[in-house]
């Protein structure tokens, strides 16, 4: 680890007793649909997933690992109703702060305040990628760059979330394979 680093660690290590520790089933959900947020999320171990309902249909948006922090981050900050639900995908040990807490945090650290702003600004630009992804290019061609960029999403994720991440069917998913599988 480099100096910085290890600055940021002792910066937030400052605020641990903010953090409230969670151990949590797999499907377990965390925020619903329609709900305020009052909590933000830091993944310790396992992993989660966002979605909504459209029409009794569950679209699955991002997927976070360990490392990872996740709120809903519009009714976070500004205390309106969720986009979307979060939920647990495998069991998960999580660490949680309060809207309150993490305020303070931001208020009384400049160095966490900069750093927050900076992962929120890379937030943005992957969410801008992932939005033209899906208007661009094909199920499967996204499905192509989650296996190659990161295959653990693969290894890990159950099918049809995956399906659901690329908007497309199971079945559709399992013919991509095929198509895969029959290229190499």
């Amino acid at each position: 680890m480099n100096e910085r680093t290890i600055a940021k660690i002792n910066e937030w290590d400052k605020f641990n007793h903010l953090f409230k520790r969670h151990e949590l089933p797999a499907k377990t959900v965390l925020l619903r649909e329609g709900d305020i947020s009052k909590n933000l999320y830091r993944i310790e171990k396992g992993c989660l997933r966002t979605w909504f309902n459209n029409d009794g249909n569950d679209i699955t948006t991002q997927f976070f690992f360990e490392g990872d922090s996740v709120s809903s981050l519009e009714s976070f900050k500004m205390n309106q109703p969720s986009l979307f639900s979060i939920e647990t995908i495998e069991p998960c040990i999580l660490q949680s702060i309060s809207r309150k807490d993490f305020q303070f945090v931001m208020d009384s650290t400049p160095s966490i305040k900069l750093d927050i702003e900076e992962h929120l600004f890379k937030r943005l630009v992957y969410c801008q990628k992932l939005l033209l992804s899906h208007i661009k290019d094909s199920p499967q061609k996204r499905y192509e760059e989650i296996l190659n960029q990161r295959p653990d999403i693969i290894m890990r994720i159950p099918q049809h979330y995956i399906a659901s991440f690329l908007g497309i069917t199971k079945v559709h998913l399992s013919r991509i394979k095929s198509k895969l599988a029959r290229k190499e």
